[in-house]
């Protein structure tokens, strides 16, 4: 039999409610034999072979941080670009810094087109108007009349390209006039446009070397930020099998210190004609493909409105400022006649909801599935959960909905939304959590990585605080706990992907992960929580430092 592994520590935080902490976790095979003190371990040690690992003498062993929701295929395409953001950037390589104007965007794309090589297509991510103005075809044409331009909104539910970038991308000229979603007078493929776009993309974007770097990155990242375990929440939205096969050749190796819980799309690419009954059985045959780090369950993907950060997303009167509707980017009857096929065979659904009525497009058909089959325990999750109501959480509550929100929209979004988007009082609220902790309603944080940084702790500090970029605090109300905001990344998060019994806490029986700390953020408190160093990530009992 295995030795026992026992790893002794300055404290070990559970998140267990019964023995809240520890001095000592003992692992075998991968998996915590039991929690609690030298002396209340002995049992064990009496009767097993075993060493004592006191590395993390002067550290804290919290349970593995869980991010429920990122997408390491979009990562794996963002992270080899240029990135011109308004608000800066911490990369394990790099630091980035802020491109916060206009002036400094176009500057940025001339220096970069200056030092590119002559055949070599420019792809910069980060663009978003209300930092640095509409920029179109024409707008692109003028830094470049050769050289294909791609720049991708911050919120990546769009992106612009020019004259040349259309030549080589050969797109269909006829095809794209006729998509909805796609401007060509303005260069612009926005929401569904971008799935047409990938036909004439993903030749590049998911070439093997290009593509693979990318997610080598994105290992990075996730390593960095203390994870264990991490949800793709949409695996498919560039090709499956092609997503498929850069994963298993990336991730599923000895040194990856984290797994990853598959949710597939739900419709699947674009021009998928299979009934929703095959869509349900595609989606349910992908559990056969499991391996150690990969791995599918019952959990889908759906969509309802446009993006958060792209300003589509569907919203309730009084609406924009400026008018605009937003987009759905599911039409409503499509999207409960979808919902209902994987409600009535018995799967979770996640939906990406935006606005209030997006919210309410998800509310409304929860209701009427609940009406027509019953179900306990349902799991259905209200994803980023960016502007919604009070009265909508208690709704949720109601319903036994859970919601996993995207925090980060406060730090970057909140003062920018409220001068430009929405006005202050939506702004403030958004991705409201002190309203689901008062009805009850778990919730998890998540990044939705490259559109947050992939760091727990600073999402923690966001929930707790309520402090934006330019140091307003929004919305005291809506601050989350201390308390909630850890479980948030823990118990909670692994509560939304389903995999509670293994993962999120510390106790018997479940896998051996820590994210290790110099500090316990119980005792730091709300406002240095962010500024806790990593020492790094025990994953399944091996040890992987920084």
């Amino acid at each position: 039999m295995t030795e026992i592994t026992v790893f002794t520590a300055l404290r070990v935080r559970t998140m267990e409610p019964s023995m809240p902490t520890a001095d000592a976790v003992a692992v075998r095979d991968g998996r915590i034999v039991e929690v609690g003190t030298l002396e209340t371990l002995r049992p064990w040690l009496e009767n097993h072979e075993y060493e004592i690992d006191d590395t993390f003498s002067n550290h804290v062993i919290m349970p593995g941080f869980i991010d429920p929701h990122l997408h390491p295929s979009m990562a794996a395409i963002l992270l080899p670009m240029h990135f011109t953001t308004a608000v800066e950037w911490t990369l394990p390589w790099e630091d980035v810094g802020a491109v916060a104007s206009r002036a400094e965007l176009l500057d940025r794309l001339i220096d970069l087109d200056e030092r590119m090589e002559p055949d070599e297509p420019l792809f910069a991510w980060g663009h978003h108007p209300i930092w640095h103005g509409n920029i179109d075809r024409e707008t692109l044409n003028g830094i470049s009349a050769t050289r294909p331009i791609v720049v991708w909104h911050r919120g990546y539910h769009s992106l612009v390209v020019n004259d040349a970038c259309l030549v080589w991308m050969e797109v269909d000229i006829e095809a794209a006039r006729r998509h909805p979603h796609v401007d060509l007078d303005r260069g612009t493929f926005l929401e569904t446009g971008l799935n047409f776009a990938y036909r004439y993309l993903n030749h590049f974007l998911l070439g093997t070397e290009r593509f693979r770097d990318g997610l080598d990155r994105m290992r990075q990242v996730i390593h960095r930020g203390g994870h264990t375990t991490i949800g793709d929440a949409a695996i498919g939205l560039f090709g499956f099998e092609e997503e498929w096969e850069h994963l298993l050749a990336v991730i599923e190796r000895p040194d990856t210190p984290f797994r990853i819980q598959l949710m597939p799309y739900a419709m699947g690419p674009e021009g998928d004609e299979r009934s929703d009954q095959e869509m349900v059985e595609r989606v349910r045959s992908y559990t056969e493909r499991n391996t150690h780090r990969l791995r599918f369950s019952d959990h889908v993907k759906m969509f309802a409105d446009g993006g958060f950060f792209a300003e589509l997303l569907m919203l309730k009167p009084p609406g924009h400022l400026d008018g605009r509707h937003g987009e759905w980017m599911t039409p409503p009857v499509r999207f409960e006649q979808i919902a209902r096929a994987f409600w009535n065979a018995g799967m979770k659904i996640h939906v990406h909801c935006s606005g209030d009525l997006g919210v309410e497009l998800a509310l409304t058909t929860l209701e009427k599935l609940q009406f027509e089959l019953p179900r306990f325990d349902h799991r259905f999750t209200f994803e980023h959960f960016g502007i919604s109501s009070a009265q909508q959480v208690r709704r949720m509550a109601a319903l036994g909905a859970l919601a996993s929100v995207n925090v980060y929209y406060v730090y970057e979004l909140s003062r920018a939304f409220a001068d430009h988007t929405v006005g202050y009082e939506r702004a403030s609220q958004m991705s409201r959590l002190g309203s689901l902790e008062r009805a009850g309603v778990p919730f998890a944080l998540h990044s939705d990585f490259p559109m947050a940084p992939a760091q727990p702790l600073n999402n923690a500090w966001v929930a707790a605080n309520r402090i934006n970029e330019s140091g307003e605090v929004m919305c005291t109300h809506e601050r989350a706990s201390l308390d909630a905001a850890v479980r948030a990344i823990t118990i909670n998060a692994a509560h939304v992907l389903g995999l509670e019994d293994e993962i999120g806490s510390l106790r018997w029986g479940k896998k051996a992960d820590f994210t290790v700390l110099d500090a316990d953020p119980y005792d730091v408190g709300v406002t240095e929580l962010r500024d806790i160093p990593i020492w790094g990530t025990v994953f399944e009992g091996q040890k992987f430092p920084f």
